[in-house]
């Protein structure tokens, strides 16, 4: 009996998504999203990579951005000088609202963007988003001042001790988050794959993710092949195989203006994954680079467009009126 193809754990929960989802609002944009919530996908490593195939999935960005991540940076500064424009809606945000309450100067997007690659002092000033992924995963601030590295910690565990059950990376710290923060305080991006763990039971290392909130268009491709890539880096300087990669989610969902974006990647039928092929030379987390990795047999269909919402994160009085006014132009 032929194996069917692992994309189709994503195709069919695109389908379940537009029979079942229910509606939400997002309370900050009124945009509209359509969810279920607790689903899980896994994928071996072992033969082949989950880059998803029934769309082009922006390798290069994603190579970048995890870059990013597991060097800890905060700044959107070494992405926009990368020609990586993924992360730039949130910074943009912050300073939309500084600019409505008389502090900055006005500026659409594009100048903001330019403004970051062109001025070091400027982009230090706004460009930066403390408190997001790679800054908790290797500065986590401790109560006495520390800085504490769980990226370092996990991989130095599993070295020592195989049978580990305790090899956890948080991104979720509530002392930054929403309501629950000092105002000045808050950290203002909206933590979606929040906390992961790795397992070597037997030589092999997996990976679990649990994301929070997923769009299951734009970004859970993306996570997926980002998060499948990590377990293969540390799965190499760990000493260990690749085992699986296992994709828990909370709240999934699509918006409502990619439901067409959703049906035609229905209509696809998945080729063959790809495998990735990693420098031997990684053998510290802080090896890697994006150049460190090879994809092999990338063979997708066309990308599929669809528009980015910058929803989530803490919603302030300031925000509300940006999205009501641009969406009345």
């Amino acid at each position: 009996m032929e194996k069917r193809h692992p994309e189709y754990q994503y195709l069919d929960l695109l389908r379940e998504l537009i029979e079942k989802g229910v509606e939400q609002v997002d309370a900050g944009t009124g945009v509209k999203t359509y969810s279920l919530f607790g689903r899980q996908f896994k994928f071996d490593l072992s033969d082949s990579f989950p880059l998803l195939t029934t769309k082009k999935v922006y390798w290069r960005g994603l190579l970048y951005e995890l870059y990013w991540f597991i060097s800890g940076q905060k700044n959107i500064k070494y992405l926009v000088d990368n020609n990586i424009h993924i992360w730039d809606d949130y910074p943009f945000r912050i300073y939309h609202e500084k600019v409505t309450k008389g502090a900055e100067k006005d500026m659409t997007k594009e100048e903001f963007i330019e403004r970051i690659a062109k001025d070091s002092d400027f982009a230090q000033k706004h460009g930066n988003l403390p408190k997001v992924y790679g800054d908790m995963w290797r500065h986590w601030p401790a109560k006495d001042g520390r800085q504490i590295d769980q990226l370092k910690w996990v991989i130095d565990t599993i070295r020592r001790d195989k049978s580990a059950h305790n090899a956890i990376v948080n991104a979720w710290n509530p002392e930054y988050l929403y309501e629950m923060a000092k105002p000045e305080e808050s950290c203002r991006f909206p933590i979606c794959h929040n906390m992961f763990q790795i397992n070597a039971n037997g030589g092999r290392l997996s990976l679990q993710l649990y994301q929070r909130s997923c769009d299951v268009f734009l970004g859970v491709p993306f996570n997926i092949a980002s998060y499948a890539l990590l377990t293969i880096i540390l799965a190499q300087v760990t000493g260990n195989k690749p085992g699986e990669f296992i994709h828990t989610f909370g709240d999934i969902h699509y918006y409502e203006n990619h439901l067409e974006a959703l049906k035609e990647q229905l209509t696809r039928e998945p080729k063959p994954f790809p495998t990735v092929k990693l420098d031997q030379n990684v053998k510290e987390i802080d090896d890697f680079r994006p150049e460190s990795v090879e994809i092999i047999g990338y063979d997708s269909h066309p990308p599929i467009k669809a528009e980015l919402s910058p929803v989530g994160g803490m919603v302030t009085k300031e925000w509300k009126d940006f999205v009501q006014k641009k969406n009345k132009n």
